[in-house]
């Protein structure tokens, strides 16, 4: 696997790495055995770079991902996780500096490690953008100078929050941000802000190449935030390679990785044979006509996106 700078860190990511949030049961019920097996099966893979927050499966992703890295060396990974989300609603959204404190606290509890690699504010748009600057990036600054975390960063769906946030703080302030269905075969918006986020030196992370499930084979759940445009192009473009036998999974991954300024892409599963398969998608090549089809098919639909937040940061 050949690894990609993660801004000016020093850190060198896989392009393909694993997102945790499975590992709390938000997909589907899952073992232990299957977890320890899937996060054995990342590493071992080559991905190095290992993303999780409190909010999935409400704690449980960390305790699990905790258990699942029990006597691995701390050098094969790069640990990521978040905080100031706790729950779905507003009001399970916290970014004041005591509770972003504590939270690391038992994240590290959780997680049976001394330190992070990376500490990031877990979507940004459902708080006050004021204190979100003001007082939860200065914690975070605190955090990273006592030790907790070697790196810090924000996540958010609206993409012009990155671009504020990031003008509004200091040179350096932060390191990485972490986007998620903005760079996926129906969805580039990303490319717009990476020549901003570029100068910055921030490293950016990818997650949902499969738009939270909106590009899946089956088409998306019912309970997917996206417009019925959106769906039904998505729901076409699966139809369409299912009709020729063609893999919407495997271009769907290849796309989000082929695009080297995005350092890494997160994918989540636990599925320890879905991971390595997802995995060697990286060494063939992609189907180029079937990228162009399923382009076509998205047509209109390319870069829409929905709502998230609070409505004055939407």
């Amino acid at each position: 696997m050949q690894y990609r700078p993660l801004g000016r860190t020093g850190l060198q990511v896989s392009p393909l790495s694993f997102g945790a949030s499975s590992l709390g049961g938000v997909f589907r019920p899952v073992t232990q055995e299957d977890c320890v097996a899937t996060v054995h099966a990342a590493l071992d893979g080559g991905m190095n770079l290992i993303d999780c927050s409190p909010y999935y499966g409400l704690t449980k992703a960390e305790t699990m991902l905790g258990h699942c890295l029990k006597g691995v060396d701390r050098e094969r990974y790069i640990l990521a996780t978040k905080a100031g989300r706790y729950g779905p609603k507003i009001p399970d959204f916290d970014f004041s500096a005591a509770r972003i404190e504590k939270s690391v606290e038992e994240s590290l509890e959780r997680l049976g490690v001394d330190h992070l690699d990376i500490l990031q504010l877990h979507d940004i748009e459902f708080g006050d953008l004021d204190q979100v600057i003001h007082e939860a990036i200065p914690a975070l600054q605190k955090l990273k100078a006592a030790g907790k975390t070697r790196f810090i960063g924000i996540t958010c769906l609206p993409l012009h929050l990155f671009t504020q946030v990031v003008a509004a703080v200091p040179a350096g302030t932060l390191d990485t941000i972490l986007s998620y269905c903005h760079y996926e075969l129906n969805d580039t918006a990303l490319l717009g802000i990476l020549p901003q986020m570029e100068a910055a030196g921030l490293g950016v992370i990818n997650a949902s190449p499969l738009g939270m499930g909106l590009l899946a084979p089956q088409g998306p759940p019912d309970w997917h935030p996206a417009g019925d445009d959106i769906k039904a192009a998505a729901t076409r473009a699966a139809e369409f390679c299912q009709k020729h036998q063609k893999d919407l999974v495997k271009l769907a991954v290849q796309f989000s990785v082929a695009e080297p300024r995005i350092a890494s892409t997160l994918v989540s599963s636990a599925n320890p044979g879905r991971i390595a398969q997802n995995i060697a998608y990286l060494d063939e090549p992609m189907d180029q006509e079937l990228l162009r089809d399923v382009l076509k098919i998205m047509g209109p639909a390319t870069n829409r996106t929905w709502p998230s937040g609070r409505p004055e940061n939407s």
